[in-house]
């Protein structure tokens, strides 16, 4: 395996208030809970991961000219990750209310600066990076009606600079909302598709993972599903099927363990792992998010 060259990754920075209830939500009431402030989003969580890897990565994001924005800026730089942030002077940076129990977090979305990412600047940040060989779009960028457009740039960008492509498809509930032809013709040819469970059902019905994996592979070059506590399958054109089990361990918080199953999966990927040995360092990084408070990884 050989190390990496550096990855672009395009999407959302993100304010999380995570609150890690003590049960289920007495609606109506009270509900105890663990509650901290930190960065989010997933772009830019799957970033700090990147980074973590010894990987070098380049975040192109959005955030609001305030107080939030920049204290998600230095958090971000002092996990390595390398920034090109647009500032907005007048919306805020995004912010999610994240609400964690039993394994499952739900989450309340403010997207703000997020919604202003614009293809220019996606254009300008890549021009700034030429020693990228991979970039990495965060789907809630095309899920939003006024950042589609930056989302479409980044992957036609990369395209047309040479680069190899992925894409992390987000959250079901926006997919539902566009619609999956709407999505599938937004990604075609993409070299890598990421789906849990719920987005694979919704772009491409209610079959088992690996079915799922193989319908989407006539839209992405290569397709994971990833299940949770049921592992991950990986899938692509060349009949490929490789299947990887969860690690067993004590799920404390499960915010951005899909990000950081990411950030292992395209780092041991583009170092030339094969697909078992990619989905293995995924798991991995995923065991370790969700033994964890909070969606980075820790110092």
């Amino acid at each position: 395996m050989t190390r990496p060259a550096r990855m672009v990754v395009v999407g959302d920075v993100i304010t999380d208030v995570l609150a890690v209830l003590s049960g289920p939500l007495a609606a109506g009431s009270d509900t105890r809970a663990e509650i901290s402030l930190g960065g989010g989003g997933q772009a830019a969580n799957t970033a700090a991961w990147v980074a973590a890897q010894k990987v070098p990565v380049t975040l192109v994001a959005a955030v609001g000219d305030d107080d939030a924005g920049r204290d998600r800026l230095a958090e971000l730089e002092r996990a390595g990750v390398d920034c090109a942030l647009e500032r907005v002077e007048d919306a805020p940076t995004g912010t999610v209310i994240v609400l964690a129990t039993d394994g499952e977090r739900t989450m309340v979305s403010q997207r703000g600066a997020n919604l202003r990412l614009s293809a220019e600047h996606v254009d300008r940040a890549l021009a700034q990076t030429p020693d990228a060989g991979h970039l990495h779009l965060s789907a809630y960028t095309l899920l939003d009606d006024a950042s589609r457009g930056a989302g479409l740039r980044a992957l036609a960008a990369a395209r047309e600079r040479g680069l190899t492509t992925s894409v992390d498809a987000a959250s079901a509930a926006p997919l539902r909302r566009v619609g999956a032809a709407a999505f599938l013709s937004w990604v075609r040819e993409v070299d890598l598709l990421l789906v849990n469970a719920d987005e694979a059902t919704v772009l491409a019905g209610g079959l088992d993972p690996a079915a799922q994996g193989r319908a989407l592979s006539a839209t992405a070059r290569r397709v994971v599903v990833k299940g949770g506590a049921a592992g991950a399958v990986w899938v692509d054109r060349w009949a490929t099927v490789s299947v990887a089990t969860a690690r067993r361990v004590t799920v404390v918080d499960v915010t951005g363990a899909g990000d950081a199953f990411a950030a292992g999966l395209l780092t041991a990927w583009l170092a030339g792992a094969t697909p078992t040995a990619a989905l293995d360092r995924a798991t991995e990084l995923g065991a370790l998010a969700v033994s964890t408070v909070g969606a980075r990884p820790r110092p």
